[in-house]
């Protein structure tokens, strides 16, 4: 049995930060008869699964039931809910600090190789770069690093063949306003540039010093690679504990989320 509390690991919403969140996952009246549990602690259960990487069983006693939020977190993730909100939080956000449009003219591409479990097993590949089985997340973020799209797959996938993946979906969220794309050396090849070129994207590929010593601040590049960073402190990301790639990649979508509102209400804090 589980004798932790929510406590232990602080991660409920705020009511001012719930009043925002709430449109986004209402499915239903929240006094509709078959709702037993506030939408808001069922939210704040998933939120900490993320954070602490529990197993849905281990869920503190003081949250509602774990399947209550499996049942519910599935639904939230079958309606694109966590993607709807990132994108309107994306929006303030680039206001808030002070850019001069809410929809970028710019992104960054990359992935990264997260281990597998037996739970993912089965959708796993093997990355002969990193020498790693498991999954491989596919992010493209704007030039502030939050979240434009996001795709997984099998490690062994290619990193350009994501390209025009995410360049369609990155244009389909943005009205395509982004023009240009910066990526690492792994997105090389007229084939891969052609794809972009599609979706009205020019991809500038970020090299490498010829004479590299130790760690190399890449520019533009270091932006993504934060992004991963954020990512990480995500236990329940740091491997991929999900039967279904797309439970794994909305999970990423609400552990972004929480950041960027996160950061909305520090901004709105200081300078109140």
């Amino acid at each position: 049995m589980n004798n932790e509390t929510r406590k232990d690991y602080p991660s409920d919403l705020s009511q001012q930060e719930w009043h925002f969140v709430a449109p986004y996952l209402t499915l239903m009246k929240e006094e509709s008869k078959q709702r037993k549990y506030p939408s808001m602690e069922v939210f704040n259960a998933l939120r900490w699964i993320v954070k602490t990487g529990s197993p849905w069983r281990w869920l503190p006693h003081d949250f509602p039931p774990w399947p209550v939020v499996h049942q519910q977190s599935r639904r939230w993730i079958e309606a694109g809910c966590f993607e709807a909100m990132v994108h309107d939080l994306r929006a303030i956000l680039r206001i808030l600090q002070d850019r001069e449009y809410a929809i970028p003219s710019a992104m960054i591409i990359d992935s990264r190789t997260v281990q597998s479990t037996p739970e993912s097993g089965g959708h796993a590949g093997y990355d002969g770069h990193k020498k790693r089985k498991g999954s491989k997340v596919h992010i493209a973020v704007d030039t502030l690093g939050n979240l434009l799209a996001l795709k997984v797959t099998a490690a062994n996938a290619q990193d350009r063949d994501q390209v025009a993946s995410l360049a369609a979906d990155v244009q389909a969220v943005t009205g395509e306003s982004v023009e240009i794309a910066y990526v690492d050396q792994g997105y090389t090849g007229e084939v891969v540039a052609a794809q972009a070129a599609e979706h009205g994207i020019q991809l500038e590929v970020v090299k490498l010093p010829h004479a590299k010593h130790g760690f190399v601040l890449l520019p533009r590049r270091w932006v993504v690679e934060r992004s991963f960073a954020w990512a990480s402190r995500f236990r329940r990301l740091a491997r991929d504990y999900e039967r279904l790639p797309s439970s794994f990649a909305a999970l990423h979508w609400l552990a972004f989320g929480g950041l960027m509102l996160a950061s909305i209400f520090s901004i709105s804090m200081k300078s109140s």
